[in-house]
């Protein structure tokens, strides 16, 4: 399934519909080019989920936990671009919290994807002369096999 997304608003917006189909336990792996707007997405993750704030990239400090402010699931926010492979991910022991939390790996595509079997894969693409963008979403495993957008 795919959309185009015009704008950071509209990113974040898609991102808030996006949390609707969250729950505990899942794992979301987020992948596109630098300024692809993987971060502006857990923005509106962030904000669908009523987690506490701010939400930035957390590529120097690795992994930062969010918690709800409403009762829900902890939002997990990792971003593996420095990470060298997978016993780095391994140190993160993102598997501890995995079960209550949702958990959002940017740059994670091909270093987390043995820390669950169902997993929200999502591709973001820029077009090269303007903001628009392309999100993919694919489901993996019986988890999203029914994967739909509110």
């Amino acid at each position: 399934m795919s959309e185009v997304v015009a704008t950071d608003v509209a990113m974040r917006e898609f991102g808030a519909r996006v949390a609707g189909l969250l729950a505990p336990g899942d794992l979301v792996v987020l992948s596109g080019p630098l300024g692809a707007g993987k971060t502006t997405l857990v923005q509106g993750l962030a904000e669908g989920l009523k987690v506490r704030g701010p939400i930035t990239s957390p590529t120097f400090v690795i992994s930062r936990v969010h918690p709800s402010l409403c009762g829900g699931p902890a939002l997990v926010h990792v971003d593996a671009y420095r990470l060298g492979g997978d016993l780095e991910v391994d140190d993160l022991d993102l598997d501890a919290s995995l079960e209550e939390s949702v958990t959002v790996v940017e740059w994670g595509e091909g270093l987390v994807e043995g820390l669950a079997e169902d997993r929200l894969e999502i591709r973001i693409d820029r077009h090269d002369a303007d903001e628009e963008r392309v999100v993919r979403l694919t489901g993996v495993g019986e988890r999203w096999a029914d994967l739909r957008l509110p």
